[in-house]
């Protein structure tokens, strides 16, 4: 397949360039409104007719300070900041000793192939999304209603683009963006020293798109789950590119052999098992440069060996006209996702809460961390959004829990990301645009130092 490929003594030019056209763009989008969000949210989303475009609109949420301010929650929590000062963290863990692991991680440098991929860099560092890469995990060590950490370490440093997290017996797994590696760990160590040794490579370069790895672990120990995004929007980068991307993989822990547990899933950003019925759920970012209102990001249970449509189909069986060839033979077999989350949220972050610190209407539910649109208006996510389970699935309409995130500018005080449940069953948010962790407690717990920003 031929690629554009730019000079490097073009790039400095073709980047000015490309920053006017983000700017212009910015504006014209307004012209392209979406429609409610709202009748995208649930098992049986609106779906309108598709847009093409030359050039499809962008909307960027410029970052801007937190200043004395926090983000809002739902009745019934208060909310404070944990720690502040992180160098873009993206995930949480929660170890069961009480301690949390910070994932600091941005992606590779990517290599530019065409005028996209500049314009793409552009949007990114502009959104905030492209700051300095610190490739390392953070320890705090905390009480339940301590307003700091009593302990903030370097737990584990040198990695390469860090996301998923997993603790299983007294291994640390890490799932890097081209690598799951393996590190020995004992109960309340605040450093890991060791070199580490890898379990399996994971698709990564030259070409990395999508280059968040999340992860879990299954619930006897055996398997770890990773999320393998796609290499593209649509599969402009060719098939070879995608090969065992946009796929969940399960990993044998005591062999690292792998196999495709499911396919077709876009950008599998995050896993959790869902303790009631046993099964694998996931959050995924669907498709973009179709409209507004397509395509609907959703959870889903998942299934094994299950196809979910990507590049050919979204929502099941309806096609997207821009992939030749096309695969009527995979398209048949598409699964409908669970649950539509409505379009451009971004979801990067899921927890399953069933910890009992918080009102009891959440017990059971899948809090949902919705990092944002940068190309629909008016601007969709930023928020936390907690969604209803009963018996194991969704029972109703998605609640936003965390709000806040864009002022009244519609600028972004800060993204969430990555969502965990500490010990004593609070709920901790990564803002990789506010460098901070935050902490959603109950209203009912009297944490008097614990109420500002």
């Amino acid at each position: 397949m031929n690629r554009f490929k730019l000079s490097p003594k073009r790039l400095p030019r073709l980047a000015a360039v490309v920053a006017v056209g983000v700017a212009s763009l910015a504006l014209a989008s307004c012209d392209d409104a979406g429609g409610d969000p709202k009748v995208q949210i649930g098992a049986n989303p609106v779906l309108p007719a598709i847009q093409q475009y030359l050039v499809p609109p962008i909307r960027i949420a410029q970052p801007v300070p937190w200043g004395n301010d926090s983000p809002k929650v739902a009745q019934g929590l208060q909310i404070h900041a944990l720690a502040t000062g992180f160098e873009h963290p993206r995930s949480l863990y929660a170890l069961p000793n009480g301690d949390v692991l910070v994932v600091e991680s941005n992606g590779p440098k990517a290599p530019v192939f065409r005028p996209k991929d500049l314009i793409t860099g552009v949007v990114q560092k502009l959104a905030g999304a492209k700051a300095s890469n610190a490739s390392r995990i953070t320890l705090l060590r905390y009480g339940n209603g301590d307003s700091a950490p009593q302990l903030r370490t370097e737990f584990l440093d040198h990695l390469n683009s860090p996301f998923g997290v997993a603790l299983i017996g007294h291994y640390l797994y890490v799932a890097n963006t081209d690598a799951i590696m393996r590190y020995p760990y004992e109960d309340g160590q605040t450093k890991i020293t060791a070199e580490g040794t890898k379990l399996t490579d994971l698709p990564g370069g030259p070409i990395d798109h999508h280059w968040t790895k999340a992860m879990v672990a299954s619930p006897d120990g055996s398997k770890l789950y990773v999320g393998v995004g796609s290499n593209s929007n649509v599969a402009e980068n060719g098939m070879e590119a995608e090969r065992e991307r946009a796929a969940i993989w399960e990993v044998d822990v005591a062999t690292g052999a792998h196999r495709i547990y499911a396919s077709g899933v876009r950008n599998p950003t995050g896993l959790q098992f869902e303790p009631e019925t046993g099964k694998l759920w996931a959050i995924a970012n669907e498709r973009d440069e179709i409209g507004p209102d397509l395509v609907p990001d959703y959870l889903t249970s998942v299934k094994d060996g299950g196809f979910y449509g990507w590049p050919y189909s979204y929502y099941g069986q309806h096609l997207d006209p821009r992939v030749m060839p096309q695969r009527p033979d995979l398209v048949s077999s598409a699964i409908k996702p669970d649950y539509a989350l409505s379009s451009h949220v971004a979801p990067l972050g899921l927890a399953i809460y069933t910890a009992n610190a918080l009102p009891a209407h959440y017990r059971g539910g899948a809090f949902v961390g919705e990092h944002g649109s940068w190309d629909r208006t008016p601007l969709n996510g930023y928020k936390v959004v907690f969604v209803p389970f009963s018996g194991g699935t969704p029972s109703g309409a998605a609640e936003d829990v965390v709000t806040g995130f864009l002022d009244q500018n519609s600028h972004a005080r800060g993204r969430p990301v990555g969502l965990a449940v500490d010990r004593s069953g609070a709920l901790l948010i990564a803002d990789d645009v506010g460098n901070t962790v935050w902490r959603v407690s109950s209203a009912s717990v009297s944490t008097a130092s614990t109420q500002g920003h």
